[in-house]
């Protein structure tokens, strides 16, 4: 089996080196961000992999937007953050007037810190505001990078208010009224509502209710899939850091990355039996498997995986006890199986160059199809059938979206005057 190496970090276009343009000739220079989160690893991960790459990972504070979870908040999602909270709050008033106890539960934090994030601020606009605008003499402007639907209304406040003290990236498409950002990025695949073959999928009355409505502007960034925090450096330490328990394992190290079912990509046990008949079918040609559960993998799947592979000397199941292998398997892993659900997953795997394999492609619809369209013609993945000899390695350009977005974020505050100095 040929060695796969790690890819190499990105030439940067500037030629190597930070070039001259931003070393003089600019007012203003960006040394801090501002992260805004919605508390989903998958969103937040995309704006802490830009500022990753951006330089200023040892100089950002992560703020959060939370929304009430749980019973019928579930059904809620579709409000506005702000709103949701009033909603939740008259609710919970109104069992308490009219309830025989007279103690009232109290409210969970709107931090997360219910969900173990104590320790991350949430957003307050005010705050944010007043911190771009005093100390913008001293420290300069600020970058405000916000991802997910929830953050959208804050993000959009923080531009309009503090407009000459910030530069605000909004990560994924906020739908509507782009220019209330500095620059937005978001995968090409959210442009589908507006191709000709999605257009015949919906019925004329309602088209005008589909978004987005334009086609991308000048200040749309557009990637192939998610922004994440995995490059070559990042691989490498990765790599050293979990040696002692990979390194020793048979090769080819195959690893399994299981997610679970969206509106857009819809299973259940009839996928994971077809998923674990496949895995047997490959085991002979596999050294090791490691196969990776995600928070929103159902039951029922894991089950018939667990039940089935987990006996199997060949396989190891992850018990999703921290630390989180999965940097690990990024590094270590000879060949990837993932699910189609996770765009996420499938970023991060297809960011090594190595081969992805992915399982289920062909039950995704609306603009998840249209992705895996783009990456099975650029030959970053195949699909998973079951007759793949994991022994015999491919290779692609390894997907460089998180490195790009960054060089369009220098070129856009060059634009604009200002420059990165972390």
């Amino acid at each position: 089996m040929k060695p796969i190496r790690l890819p190499e970090p990105p030439i940067s276009s500037f030629g190597g080196g930070v070039p001259d343009i931003f070393e003089s000739g600019f007012s203003g220079a960006i040394r801090r961000a501002v992260v805004i989160g919605n508390g989903f690893p998958g969103s937040e991960n995309q704006s802490l992999g830009l500022v990753r790459a951006l330089g200023l990972s040892d100089n950002h504070i992560l703020y959060r937007v939370t929304r009430p979870r749980g019973g019928i908040n579930e059904w809620l999602h579709w409000l506005p953050v702000s709103f949701h909270k009033k909603l939740k709050y008259l609710i919970r008033k109104i069992i308490f007037l009219t309830s025989r106890s007279n103690k009232l539960t109290p409210l969970p934090s709107q931090n997360g810190a219910a969900l173990g994030l104590a320790s991350v601020l949430e957003a307050d606009l005010n705050q944010i505001v007043t911190m771009a605008r005093q100390t913008y003499d001293k420290d300069g402007p600020l970058l405000v990078v916000a991802s997910g639907r929830d953050t959208i209304s804050i993000a959009s406040s923080i531009k309009r208010l503090a407009s000459q003290n910030v530069f605000v990236v909004q990560i994924q498409h906020p739908r509507s009224n782009l220019n209330r950002f500095d620059l937005v990025i978001t995968p090409h695949h959210d442009y589908y509502p507006l191709t000709p073959h999605a257009q015949e999928q919906v019925p004329r009355f309602l088209r005008k209710w589909i978004t987005p409505r334009e086609p991308p502007d000048r200040h749309v960034v557009l990637t192939v899939g998610a922004l994440h925090q995995i490059d070559s450096a990042a691989l490498r330490s990765a790599a050293s850091a979990w040696h002692d328990e990979f390194a020793p394992l048979p090769k080819p190290l195959l690893v399994v990355n299981i997610g679970g079912p969206t509106r857009h990509c819809r299973y259940g046990a009839d996928l994971a039996k077809q998923l674990t008949t496949y895995l047997f079918s490959v085991l002979e040609s596999c050294g090791s498997v490691r196969i990776s559960f995600s928070d929103t993998t159902p039951e029922k799947v894991s089950n018939i995986v667990a039940k089935e592979l987990g006996n199997n000397p060949k396989v190891y199941i992850w018990d999703g006890e921290e630390p989180n292998p999965q940097m690990g398997h990024l590094a270590w892993a000879d060949a990837f199986v993932v699910t189609a659900d996770s765009v996420s997953l499938i970023s991060e795997a297809c960011s090594t160059g190595k081969p992805v394999y992915v399982m289920g492609a062909e039950r995704c619809r609306w603009k998840l199809s249209e992705f895996h369209k783009t990456l099975s013609e650029r030959g970053v993945v195949r699909p998973f059938t079951g007759s793949e000899d994991i022994s015999e390695s491919w290779s692609y350009p390894p997907l460089n979206d998180t490195a790009e977005a960054a060089r369009r974020v220098h070129e856009a505050l060059a634009e604009r005057g200002w420059r990165l100095r972390p």
